[in-house]
């Protein structure tokens, strides 16, 4: 068996909380045990599910003080376990967890990675299993295909604008609703971008361009039901926002069963990513020592894709990225 990296950094939470209550701790990190490797962790996502979990907004299964914080990362194989063959020393991967990504190095069954294409950035990576395997489940959900046209609300965000690109991919008609200021990024990813508030039902029916809308997927939480019949939805048709948080909840399951549907997810949203069949927009890329000043930005709700954490950043040095610009500006 390989030689193990001999401790890790790894963000640990003591009480329910925000961000504040994370804590970066140092651990000796066990050598990786049967059907484990350890993983040196170059890049992880945040989201809003962590969150929910850490602040007890969620409560997803019972787990043991300290609690430790986060659920999806990409980086290298450094040792491995008995009986692994998979994945060689040096192999790069993507990789899930129930909590624990957010730190230098962790252990990690085998059945919780895919290899990471090398077309694909570290930063996406770090930022693809729970946003990617939420909007494929809802897509496959709604067997969207070449028929439909689809009404997506929070368009530009992380879930959102992986649902809209990929159901473009399978031949779908795609109206997304979003903030003004998101206009031109939905239009540069061949979605039609209709404004939030009063008059939307009549707004969407023209981006329709009279082709009837089959299905909706509301990320917004605003846009509920009420729209269906005004529409001529099915009810069938639909998915909410709280349905969004059953499946994210989901993903996070540690039962075997769901860890290998999450990871046949996984797969596919990398073999997606790799031909380009959506783009993750990484709008907010921070240290792993800044993670609350990255969950604050997360908070926000103004975030475009994805906000990812490094362990490696070439500089820490803060750029405004334009997002922060333009409000700056408002």
């Amino acid at each position: 068996m390989s030689k193990k990296p001999p401790r890790t950094d790894v963000y640990e939470y003591d009480e329910l909380g925000g961000a504040d209550v994370l804590q970066l701790r140092t651990h000796d990190l066990p050598s990786p045990g049967p059907g484990e490797v350890t993983v040196e962790v170059i890049s992880a996502g945040i989201s809003h599910i962590d969150g929910f979990l850490r602040t007890g907004r969620e409560s997803a299964w019972e787990e043991d003080w300290p609690r430790r914080s986060g659920s999806e990362f990409a980086g290298v194989v450094v040792a491995r376990g008995d009986g692994v063959t998979a994945f060689s020393l040096g192999q790069d991967v993507i990789g899930h967890v129930s909590s624990g990504a957010h730190a230098t190095y962790l252990n990690v069954p085998t059945a919780a990675l895919v290899r990471k294409p090398r077309e694909v950035t570290w930063e996406v990576a770090g930022g693809l299993y729970l946003a990617g395997a939420t909007a494929l489940t809802v897509l496959d959900e709604l067997r969207i295909g070449a028929d439909d046209t689809v009404v997506i609300s929070a368009a530009a965000g992380g879930v959102g604008s992986i649902e809209a690109q990929v159901a473009k991919h399978l031949g779908a008609r795609v109206i997304g609703t979003c903030g003004e200021r998101n206009f031109d990024y939905l239009r540069q990813l061949g979605i039609k971008p209709v404004k939030y508030g009063d008059g939307l039902v009549d707004r969407i029916r023209r981006a329709a361009d009279g082709r009837p809308i089959t299905a909706m997927i509301d990320n917004f939480g605003k846009d509920g039901h009420e729209l269906l019949p005004q529409l001529g939805i099915p009810a069938g048709r639909y998915r909410s926002s709280a349905d969004r948080r059953d499946i994210e909840l989901r993903l996070l399951d540690s039962d075997p069963e769901a860890v290998a549907k999450g990871t046949d997810l996984l797969r596919r949203v990398a073999e997606l990513a790799r031909v380009r069949a959506f783009t993750l927009l990484v709008s907010g890329f921070y240290p792993l020592a800044e993670i609350a000043d990255a969950y604050n930005d997360l908070d926000k709700l103004h975030s475009r894709g994805k906000v990812i954490l490094a362990t490696h950043p070439v500089t820490t040095a803060r750029t405004p990225n334009a997002r922060q610009i333009h409000e700056a500006a408002l």
